[in-house]
């Protein structure tokens, strides 16, 4: 059984975690309570708010499916990136969702 989890990143953080090929063990992350839609979209957006807090113009978030939720994610356990499209996007509105195949295009 495996764990979602929800990383909250800036884009140069998430450009360290692709060279580097994961997200680290250290990195701050957030789990849904449940595995209804519901918490998931908790999660998703608490890590949003956490993104923002780091000062960064544009919120990231890394989602990944792992065995334990303290563990490293691989980029093949990353299931996508949800990112605001825009700088200074409303933190009300909810960011993007990007493919892990579409991190060269969000990142460049």
């Amino acid at each position: 059984m495996s764990v979602r989890i929800y990383v909250p990143a800036t884009l140069a953080e998430l450009a360290d975690f692709a060279t580097a090929g994961e997200v680290p063990a250290a990195a701050e992350r957030f789990v849904a309570a449940g595995a209804d839609e519901d918490s998931e979209y908790l999660a998703l957006m608490s890590a949003a708010d956490a993104s923002h807090a780091r000062g960064a113009d544009r919120r990231v978030v890394v989602v990944a499916e792992v065995a334990h939720e303290d563990d490293p994610a691989p980029r093949r356990t990353w299931v996508a990136v949800h990112a605001d499209h825009e700088p200074d996007a409303d933190p009300d509105d909810e960011p993007g969702w990007f493919a892990v195949q579409e991190l060269g295009a969000l990142l460049g």
